[in-house]
């Protein structure tokens, strides 16, 4: 009769967790899709984000290396004028020289401004650097985020379903310093 009784538990609680699986896999199934949607929209608005970094990265190169390029160019007139004015017997010359010389100077694509621009472009390039890593490490964070919740749904376990959501929330964190750089 022991035995009995045994056997009548095992296959009732065995029957009450069958009766559970279904409801927990009807559970993930029917979140999962729309949250997996949810995670690869923002990871696809991280990764767009992440390519205008580079663009933004690649571009300012660019254009401080053009600028330093102008820069050196009106660097070698300037002491060629210098030199020109200072070699020179005729003081008028001279004068026109050293006043050309000066032109090189200032103005709107002077040496001051061509250095002040392309000092200011190698800061952001230099800031947008520093957003980089940040923004790939919230994408794979949201990558993993994606793969765990597909596996929550084959596996039926809201342990996996659960963690999907604990590292969508790191991806977020590392999403932020990428923007913002706080830390």
């Amino acid at each position: 009769m022991a035995l009995h009784d045994t056997v009548i538990k095992m296959v009732r609680r065995s029957e009450e967790k069958g009766s559970k699986a279904p409801d927990v896999e009807r559970s993930i199934k029917s979140k999962a899709g729309l949250i997996i949607n949810v995670f690869a929209a923002l990871l696809a608005f991280n990764m767009w984000f992440q390519g205008s970094l580079n663009s933004k990265i690649m571009n300012n190169t660019i254009e401080a290396n053009d600028l330093w390029n102008f820069y050196q160019a009106k660097s070698i007139k300037q002491t060629q004028y210098e030199l020109a004015a200072q070699q020179t017997t005729d003081i008028n010359k001279s004068r026109i020289w050293m006043e050309k010389a000066v032109t090189y100077e200032q103005g709107e694509e002077g040496k001051v401004a061509l250095f002040e621009k392309a000092k200011s472009l190698e800061a952001q390039r230099d800031h947008y650097k520093k957003q980089i890593p940040w923004i790939g490490y919230a994408s794979t964070a949201y990558q993993l985020s994606i793969v765990l919740l597909s596996a929550s749904i084959l596996s039926v376990s809201m342990a996996l379903f659960w963690s999907s959501f604990v590292m969508f929330g790191a991806g977020i964190f590392l999403m932020l310093q990428g923007f913002l750089l706080f830390l």
